[in-house]
This record gives structure tokens, sequence and C-alpha cells, in this order.
């Protein structure tokens, strides 16, 4: 389900219209965050670190508003629940599309994610799983312990969904970290805005 923000009474109505005319009105930001007790709470369940993870991530994306609005034309859409649609690592080297509902029952979530990812790691070929904007683009690059990213973009297609990265986990003194990256349309939203996420995010890694 979805509704369309009544922008004369949104607080941000000047902001959104001065960028979405931008070129590139994407702003980034990149953070490490502490997950060590959520990869502890992974294997003794012995489940997918992973799809651990990406549930709380969705899980605060969809608890912070502005991760589900999207751009149509002049007005906003706010979304009831958005999804991800992650890009999955193969055996070979290469990577597919996946999109994975979010259930807030986490063991509804893990079952159906884990069948998602059999299915892509078993496929060939690089084919969108999904064309609607009720997502959220993810993707892990577990090999790489990054302090900055950018992404491949096609600037003459307009689109307005938040990009969610993470890299590789590290530990020292036996605390684990991993970076973290969020790209957001900047007519959509702030910076004040993502770091509610990333607050709730580390909350829910910590639970």
């Amino acid at each position: 389900m979805k509704h369309y923000l009544d922008l004369e009474r949104w607080e941000r109505k000047d902001q959104f219209f001065f960028f979405k005319q931008f070129d590139e009105p994407f702003f980034g930001i990149t953070v490490d965050v502490d997950v060590t007790k959520a990869y502890a709470n992974a294997k003794a369940q012995g489940i997918s670190f992973f799809l651990y993870y990406l549930y709380q991530s969705l899980k605060a994306a969809n608890a912070v508003e502005h991760f589900r609005y999207r751009i149509d034309g002049d007005q906003v859409i706010v979304y009831d629940t958005v999804h991800a649609s992650p890009t999955i690592n193969r055996p070979d080297g290469t990577f597919g599309f996946s999109y994975i509902d979010y259930h807030a029952d986490f063991p509804t979530f893990l079952e159906a994610a884990s069948k998602e990812v059999a299915r892509v790691q078993d496929s060939t070929g690089l084919v969108p799983a999904n064309s609607n904007e009720n997502m959220i683009h993810y993707s892990s690059i577990p090999w790489i312990k990054f302090t900055s990213l950018s992404h491949a973009r096609s600037f003459s297609f307009k689109e307005s969904i938040p990009k969610i990265s993470f890299g590789k986990m590290t530990e020292e003194n036996g605390k684990r970290t991993m970076p973290m990256s969020v790209h957001a349309h900047h007519a959509l939203m702030d910076g004040y805005h993502a770091s509610q996420y990333i607050d709730l995010f580390q909350e829910y890694l910590n639970a």
C-alpha cells in the first residue's frame, strides 16, 4: 500500500523542489557499525550473518519514514513497507540481483530470504529481480573494509531509491566492526534522517 505526501504541509517542501532538479541529487555517508553482538547471535543460531544484518537494516529502514519516500514527478509517494533488492555473490565471482520481501517476523523473513539467495546463486546472468520502487538497493563487498564508496549510475534514468552497502568485517581486541555506506536522494531526506537510520540499525544490531 502507498499514499501521497501532503507537500503543502511538509516541512521539507523547499528542500524537495531544490534538490530534485540536481543532475546528481544523491548524497553518501560511510560509517563503521559494531557487529560484535550481531555476529555472535547469528553464529549461535547457525544462520547467515548476511541475512541477519540485512533483516536488521530493513527493520530500521522501515521504521524511518523518509526511507519509504519515493519521487513521482512533483509528488512524493510514501510506501507502507519497503523491501530489499540485494546483490548476491556467486561462487564463480559474479553476482546476481535478488528481491527479498520484508517480514517483521524474522523466522519468516529468514526462510524466504534463504530460498531467494539459493535461487540467485544457482542462476547465471544479470537480470533485475524487480522493477518496483518500494525497495532498497543493497550490496555487500565483504572483501574490502572501505572508507568511502560511490555507485555506478545512469543519470538519464531518474530514480530515488536508497542504496545501502556493507563491507568487510574486521576484529580487533574482541570487537567486530563493519563499514556501511548509505546513499540517499537529497530531495527526500537529509543527513539527519540518515543518522536516525544508522542509530536505529546499530540499536537493533546490539539487541
